[in-house]
């Protein structure tokens, strides 16, 4: 617990420092209210990560995890970048960055699949707890293939070329996934899962990302 609560320390200070540095580059003294509302964003999705599991009132054992994960993760990281490098917003900017809120929130959704009876005797109160396993199933089909058609619309408003649509290989293991998902019986045996699908979110967002300058 200490030695956790000493790296979030560490990790924040980092964290924070690299952000000051991004937010000067990038607005400088001329737009000094963006600055600000960066910087209070930045801090904003520090507490956001610390008070998913700390504290009293954590809402990650409050059935909230969801939200948080899919808008920080998601849109406010997404759209969040995109503004802080081109000053402007595109609309369409938000279905890539719902669909990385999507795949996060899967990803999330899946740890509570596989944790929900444990979290149920202790009182952690997760969506999954609540709405009980074969909801949580449906949900996570939910989750991964809203994040696919998503991403998918913006490749098609947006077509350029056949490479904009390199992010599908990413969703090769995340389909697979939803098989193995909709056969099983036994919920621990969803942990080797975890780790695919966390991975093949980091490939979607590294693919689509290429893909566009592609």
């Amino acid at each position: 617990p200490k030695q956790m609560l000493n790296a979030i320390i560490i990790t924040g200070i980092i964290t924070i420092i690299i952000a000051l540095f991004l937010i000067y580059v990038s607005f400088g003294k001329e737009n000094i209210f963006y600055s600000i509302l960066f910087f209070i964003l930045g801090l904003g999705s520090i507490a956001a990560a610390v008070k998913y599991t700390m504290g009293k009132n954590a809402y990650g054992y409050t059935g909230f995890g969801d939200v948080f994960v899919f808008l920080f993760f998601g849109l406010l990281s997404v759209c969040g970048t995109y503004f802080l490098y081109v000053h402007s917003i595109d609309y369409t900017i938000f279905f890539p960055a719902i669909s990385v809120g999507l795949l996060s929130a899967g990803v999330l959704n899946l740890n509570n699949m596989r944790d929900r009876e444990s979290d149920a005797k202790s009182g952690k109160n997760t969506l999954v707890v609540k709405i009980g396993g074969e909801f949580a199933k449906y949900y996570h089909y939910y989750l991964l293939i809203a994040a696919f058609l998503f991403a998918f619309l913006y490749v098609i408003i947006h077509f350029r070329s056949g490479w904009q649509f390199l992010f599908i290989i990413a969703f090769i293991p995340i389909f697979r996934h939803l098989i193995i998902v909709y056969n099983n019986k036994n919920a621990k045996n969803l942990d080797p899962e975890l780790k695919k699908l966390a991975l093949s979110t980091f490939l979607f967002a590294f693919l689509f990302g290429l893909s566009q300058i592609l």
